[in-house]
């Protein structure tokens, strides 16, 4: 019975064409639009996520005052996004003195430019002046890059002292040109002298600002940090321009006018570069910063951050030596430092370390190798210091000092690490600038 329907069924197969019906493709149903409203002072805002991923943002009502929305429309314009939250502290100070900075440097710029026209036995208009003053800036600027080719390390250890000494090279470069029409005969050498000092200036200015602007960066948003700082310092210096062409028609149309009012100028933007460099955080270790990290540490136990040290910096002066951390100087030739005879014992001492420590009667000489990290530099210092507090107390050789500042630095050094990296230092590189490293 079985074998006649499976014989019934072929044949029936055989002969018609069974139509099944097709399955539907399962589509996937219409994509509804993810949106939210928020509510916050005064503001209605959606919100809404597109197909692609991307977030719009749409002010549904506002019903603040103008002025509210001008300072919102401003910050958003000119400070980076999530400001104040993601910044550094110690931003808005450096914004405001970095604003004056430019608009007293703008100013600045269109006096000396008018009068170095006059003394080439020109008689330009205020606009003229601020037109030639950007071509003599640009060209200036290629001879400067070449002359500070090799400085750039230098930049690196100390951007904030650098940076104060590009405004104080272009101020002197300004100078020179403002006295140029009281001595038409040197036109040539004063204007030479003058852009030579601004180009070097502009070199030296540019180059350390991102290292300025690293300091202030939160949240991985340093591209948006460098566009509104650029911004801030666009929009000023055109309102510095404005001022110096009103400047140079009316007060400082005479030279008497130029010698009052230019060294006020030059002293407020020297003023404010100073408060910027105060502001900024710089969180990258170089030896004046380590000198004090480890002094505070060895004095209180505390380590302290980078916004704790900011006004504590010398910014002049940055290779002083500070005795609460051994007196430590960097980056001396290792043959000056020790003999070969020496160097054997030392390293019997720190078998495994990346420097090098002499102990001097005033000065404690540390020399890192070529790869040494700022950790290396670190224990180095740690050393120095524990080793300077046991001379003060115990009248013992050199050789023993070390064995035992060594062994309270091995001690300490991990939590101490740690609690250094958790409040923001990198310590993955050490900045000495051009000091000299050694390779055994």
């Amino acid at each position: 019975m079985k074998a006649v329907r499976y014989t019934s069924m072929a044949a029936l197969l055989g002969h018609e064409k069974i139509k099944m019906p097709k399955k539907k493709a399962n589509n996937p149903p219409p994509q509804v639009p993810v949106y939210w409203i928020e509510n916050s002072e005064s503001v209605s805002r959606h919100f809404q996520f597109e197909p692609d991923g991307q977030l719009l943002v749409k002010i549904v009502d506002d019903s603040r005052p103008v002025a509210h929305r001008m300072v919102e429309s401003f910050r958003n314009k000119f400070f980076p996004s999530g400001y104040p939250y993601s910044v550094n502290e110690g931003y808005l100070r450096y914004t405001k003195f970095r604003a004056l900075q430019h608009f007293t440097s703008a100013a600045l710029s269109v006096l000396s430019t008018q009068s170095l026209l006059f003394a080439a036995g020109l008689r330009p208009t205020p606009a003229q002046a601020t037109a030639v003053s950007w071509i003599l800036k640009d060209g200036m600027q290629h001879v400067g890059k070449l002359l500070c080719s090799n400085l750039g390390a230098r930049m690196d250890s100390e951007p904030k002292r650098w940076r104060i000494l590009a405004d104080v090279f272009y101020d002197l470069g300004t100078g020179l040109e403002v006295l140029s029409p009281l001595c038409p005969h040197l036109f040539l050498e004063m204007a030479g002298l003058g852009n030579f000092a601004k180009g070097m200036a502009l070199v030296a200015a540019r180059a350390t600002r991102l290292p300025i602007y690293s300091s202030f960066a939160k949240e991985g948003n340093l591209s948006d940090l460098f566009a509104k700082g650029e911004a801030i310092s666009t929009l000023f210096n055109v309102v510095g321009m404005g001022a110096g062409i009103q400047l140079a028609s009316t007060i400082c149309s005479t030279m008497q006018g130029k010698l009052v009012v230019g060294p006020l100028l030059s002293l407020v933007h020297i003023y404010s570069v100073c408060e910027e460099m105060r502001a900024a955080p710089v969180n990258t270790l170089n030896p004046q910063r380590t000198a004090m990290i480890v002094a505070d540490f060895v004095k209180t136990g505390r380590v302290s951050s980078p916004a704790d040290l900011r006004y504590g910096e010398d910014l002049l002066f940055p290779g002083r030596l500070i005795e609460e951390a051994g007196n430590v100087m960097v980056g001396k030739a290792l043959h000056k430092v020790v003999k070969p005879s020496e160097l054997h014992q030392i390293k019997r001492i720190f078998p495994e370390e990346k420097f090098i420590l002499h102990l001097g009667s005033r000065w404690t000489d540390m020399v890192l190798e070529h790869n040494a990290t700022g950790e290396d530099a670190l224990r180095g210092w740690l050393v120095a210091a524990y080793a300077a507090d046991i001379k003060k107390c115990f009248n013992v050789c050199s050789e023993i000092v070390l064995q035992d500042a060594y062994e309270r630095m091995n001690i300490v050094f991990s939590p101490f690490l740690s609690e250094l990296q958790s409040k923001g230092w990198h310590t993955d590189r050490f900045l000495d600038g051009t000091g000299c490293r050694f390779s055994l």
